[in-house]
């Protein structure tokens, strides 16, 4: 009695098996969250954290060079005499008296007062000079990339915001005083209610000072009152 050929078994998976992955295939997340960020998505490197915005630092060349100038001058006189006595020379005259005034004048004297005065208001400049950053009229814009920082002008913020103090109905004239911190504006209205015209003319600077990009936006006051009558 012959037995049938026994059958190939079948190239597809069984029921229940898992199928066979390709090399480096990564096994999907079960719990990750539809829309979660993957690890292979590339990272922004531009984008700049929240951070305070500090104020552009002036050069200061002209107090820099008029100081560098009177120390080097008065090191270089002071030098030359002490050399010309090391020489058994006569020390200048006004070193001389120099020393016999500081010698003999009492310390409550007008002219020593005076000097110490001078030589106190003196260092407070200079003090003041190191200690503050200076270039008041330019205004520190929000960083959005880390390599760049970038300033406004006070003058052309002022402008800016006058301009679109005009573009509003009713409007004839508008004077802006840009701060640091406050911006103060008074508009001249012909026609259209005064309250009408301040909340238009609020909303309008508003809008404008968020489009300027200033890193501490100031604060801002509308003033609006009717033109002067023509006698």
């Amino acid at each position: 009695m012959t037995t049938p050929p026994e059958q190939p078994p079948a190239h597809g998976p069984a029921p229940g098996d898992e199928p066979t992955r390709a090399r480096g295939d990564t096994d999907p997340r079960p719990d990750a969250a539809p829309g979660s960020p993957s690890d292979d998505v590339p990272v922004p490197t531009d984008a700049v954290p929240a951070r305070r915005v500090r104020r552009f630092w002036a050069v200061r060349r002209i107090p820099a060079a008029v100081l560098a100038a009177l120390v080097l001058g008065g090191a270089g006189l002071l030098l030359y005499d002490v050399a010309a006595v090391r020489s058994d020379r006569q020390a200048m005259a006004w070193r001389r008296e120099l020393a016999d005034g500081l010698a003999t004048r009492p310390l409550d004297d007008t002219w020593v007062v005076v000097g110490a005065a001078v030589a106190v208001v003196l260092g407070l400049w200079l003090l003041i000079l190191a200690l503050t950053p200076g270039l008041r009229a330019v205004l520190p814009m929000r960083r959005e990339h880390a390599d760049v920082r970038a300033g406004l002008d006070r003058e052309a913020a002022a402008l800016a915001l006058r301009d679109r103090a005009m573009e509003v109905s009713g409007v004839q004239s508008v004077r802006v005083r840009m701060g640091r911190s406050k911006v103060a504006v008074r508009a001249l209205s012909h026609f259209r209610a005064l309250d009408e015209v301040s909340a238009d003319v609020e909303t309008a600077l508003a809008a404008g000072i968020e489009e300027l990009g200033l890193a501490h936006p100031p604060a801002l006051t509308v003033r609006v009152a009717r033109p002067p009558r023509k006698a």
